[in-house]
């Protein structure tokens, strides 16, 4: 069976990725999870702090899936080049939904340092999952940006067009 505190993360899951954060409500997320008040309180303290832990959640799953769909490639350039389709199978499987770090990014308010640094700790971890993987850092830096733009723009025209672009401007820049 599974627990209340997992069907709390299932539905905010769902709800965060559907709703947004501003919009899905305490409310809400214990209603379509089945629980009582008290049992979300048990585990969150608010509604920030499930924020932070549906992050890390997904920080976990988000990174396990890349390594996984990397791990059977040979050399830097493949598994670079792999890191893109990554994304073409993420748009593929979760409807271009996009980044859930830098969508909640754009609901909470500047001051709210909890839930920022979480997000700055992923985006600092893609950053260095390139850095690690290809050694000059001006054309590590360069291969993120690419990635995150084609995040981006493939959330908003829901098209893997300016990924396969930047895979052949990577290519170019990884020998």
């Amino acid at each position: 069976m599974i627990s209340p505190k997992e069907r709390i993360m299932d539905v905010t899951f769902g709800l965060f990725a559907n709703q947004g954060y501003n919009s899905t409500g305490i409310n809400q997320i214990i209603s379509e999870a089945k629980v009582a008040k008290a049992s979300f309180y048990q585990h969150f303290k608010s509604k920030e702090d499930l924020c932070v832990a549906f992050l890390n959640a997904r920080h976990t799953y988000w990174f396990g899936e890349l390594n996984s769909f990397i791990n059977d490639k040979k050399g830097v350039k493949s598994k670079v080049l792999s890191s893109f389709d990554f994304l073409i199978h993420m748009n593929s499987k979760e409807n271009f939904r996009g980044c859930s770090f830098l969508n909640i990014l754009s609901e909470i308010p500047v001051d709210n340092i909890k839930i920022l640094t979480v997000i700055q700790e992923h985006k600092k971890d893609l950053r260095n999952f390139f850095s690690d993987l290809i050694k000059d850092n001006s054309v590590s830096d360069h291969v993120y940006m690419l990635f995150e733009s084609s995040i981006i723009e493939t959330q908003m025209f829901k098209s893997n067009e300016l990924i396969e672009k930047s895979k052949m401007i990577v290519s170019s820049l990884i020998e």
